[in-house]
């Protein structure tokens, strides 16, 4: 009778602490921060390039090799391409635009091989795009967008052309407001739009750091406020004079092995502020070496993180561990400037069926926080975000997820399939027990010029307690794990003066020069106790 009655409670002890320890998970994973919604159910491409426009629409790019899309271009409108392995006529969207307040599509014509090409948006808010493979290894394209009823659509340039092809190159905005084009496949040069006149400029760090699994493709390339560029490939780092054309210095390398394309890593620069000299640059994730030749799913990646003061006399990487390995997760600055990792997957490297096991967590990076302490994992998605995966920052402070398409065609019936939905998260800034401290943008200047002292009026419902900040985010082009261009300058700020009935005025600094921050439109935030406003769009100019 004991033995029976034992038994009884043996099982009973192990369903109770079962269905505790599941309760407890889910209950855990519920209180995570952040949301996510669904935004479109069908965008008609996957999107493996993505940029936000200043009227609130967003670009969506695929290849145009791949096959029948889900979304068909208007009567008529077809492309014609014998080289094409899939449809010598192809009359399916390859780039669409989505408006962000209807949430339509409408489909645009692109006529050149947009695969793995670069992008970045020009002083009047024109996205100029560049490369890609076959086709559209040379070409030049641009959209001018337009209102959400207006019909802009893709131009290929004729009468122009790239220097050397630009397959996997990098795309950054220059002070002058010019384009440096940097690397590609089988590509280890430099050129500019508009182009100058010496042309395609040899960059030797780029052949040095070349392996034979590829790992200098998709440089990350950032503009420093002293006006040089941080060019990292491989697992080293550079400081470029693109005036002169040279390098200037070298940093260390980054230990934990290869982090670019097909390694899978990611890069940010941090939050510019104060007298705007220091640059520190973030390094995260990446697969181990080996796994792209090997064609190896399983491999783990690694989860390190480098963080160097790119600026500094003497630089040297700090290093940290993220919660998960991750490989082609994004990293997106925040309108607070903490960094929102996004995205890929824990296992295998970038290309076509070779990563495995999501990485449904994002993960919060608070820079001002201790090594140990930086790290905050947040409320899992449900959507696997595997190759070819893109985050933007949207306006109002979501997060914009859209793309994964690990196969070479379209392909629905996999363990990843290609993926149509996009959706947006929401950090915990913009949760409902915020609302009441949410600053709202009242009146801003649409134009300011460097160094401009201007005033912005915004209105709070509970009181403001400490210092508004006014903060500039960039407009990235985002594809492959790296946003290119993206900026955040926290200006320069005074005190928020009442100006009655929950309304205050603040007296706003703009940047001092386009190494600060190049000319452009900027989303303008107002950050009040770490809640972000919804953006107004900005143009930064030349005097």
């Amino acid at each position: 009778m004991d033995s029976v009655l034992s038994k009884w409670l043996l099982l009973f002890f192990f369903f109770f602490f079962t269905i505790t320890l599941t309760t407890t998970t889910k209950l855990a994973r519920a209180q995570l921060p952040g949301t996510w919604e669904l935004v479109v159910e069908n965008a008609g491409i996957a999107s493996m390039h993505t940029a936000v426009t200043r009227f609130n629409t967003v670009i969506l790019l695929d290849r145009t090799n791949i096959g029948p899309s889900r979304k068909m271009l208007p009567k008529g409108h077809c492309r014609f391409d014998r080289n094409d392995a899939v449809l010598k006529r192809d009359c399916y969207a390859h780039s669409v635009v989505l408006d962000l307040q209807t949430k339509l599509i409408r489909p645009l014509m692109i006529l050149t091989d947009t695969w793995c090409s670069s992008g970045q948006f020009l002083p009047d808010g024109t996205l100029l795009q560049t490369g890609g493979d076959l086709d559209g290894l040379r070409k030049i394209r641009k959209f001018e967008p337009c209102e959400r009823d207006g019909h802009c659509n893709w131009v290929e340039l004729d009468d122009v052309e790239l220097k050397d092809g630009r397959w996997y190159a990098t795309n950054q905005i220059l002070p002058d407001g010019s384009v440096i084009i940097v690397g590609g496949r089988a590509t280890n040069t430099v050129e500019y739009y508009p182009p100058r006149k010496n042309g395609a400029v040899a960059l030797p760090f780029l052949a040095d750091v070349e392996d034979s699994q590829m790992d200098n493709l998709y440089p990350y390339v950032h503009l420093l406020p002293n006006g040089h560029l941080f060019i990292f490939a491989n697992n080293k780092a550079v400081l470029y004079d693109h005036e002169a054309n040279k390098v200037v210095k070298n940093y260390p390398p980054l230990d934990g092995g290869p982090r670019n394309y097909p390694s899978a890593g990611s890069s940010a620069m941090l939050a510019l502020d104060g007298d705007y000299s220091t640059a520190v640059i973030v390094v995260c994730g990446g697969a181990q070496y080996g796994a792209f030749i090997e064609r190896s799913t399983d491999t783990p990646a690694h989860g390190s993180c480098g963080r160097i003061v790119a600026t500094g006399p003497d630089p040297v990487w700090e290093m940290e561990d993220m919660a998960f390995g991750r490989i082609m997760g994004d990293m997106v600055m925040l309108p607070t400037g903490e960094v929102l990792i996004i995205n890929g997957a824990q296992a295998g490297t970038q290309g076509f069926e070779m990563g495995s096991n999501p990485c449904l967590y994002p993960l919060l990076y608070r820079p001002d926080q201790p090594v140990g302490l930086r790290f905050m994992t947040l409320t899992p998605g449900t959507v696997p975000r595997m190759y070819h995966s893109t985050a933007n920052l949207l306006p109002d402070g979501r997060v914009l997820i859209a793309g994964s398409n690990p196969h070479v065609l379209y392909r629905f019936n996999a363990e990843f399939p290609t993926e149509l939905r996009i959706e947006a998260f929401s950090p915990e800034y913009l949760s409902a027990d915020r609302a009441n401290i949410r600053p709202v943008i009242e009146g801003i200047p649409e134009t300011v010029r460097y160094g401009d002292v201007f005033e912005v009026s915004l209105s709070v419902t509970l009181p403001v307690v400490g210092i508004v900040e006014m903060n500039f985010g960039s407009a990235p082009f985002a594809t492959h794990s790296f946003s290119q261009g993206q900026r955040l300058v926290k200006l320069a700020v005074k005190s928020a003066v009442p100006d009655g009935d929950g309304r205050y005025k603040v007296g706003c600094t703009a940047p001092p020069n386009g190494m600060v921050a190049p000319p452009g439109y900027y989303m303008a935030f107002a950050v009040n106790q770490g809640v972000p406003s919804v953006a107004r769009w900005v143009q930064l100019v030349a005097k």
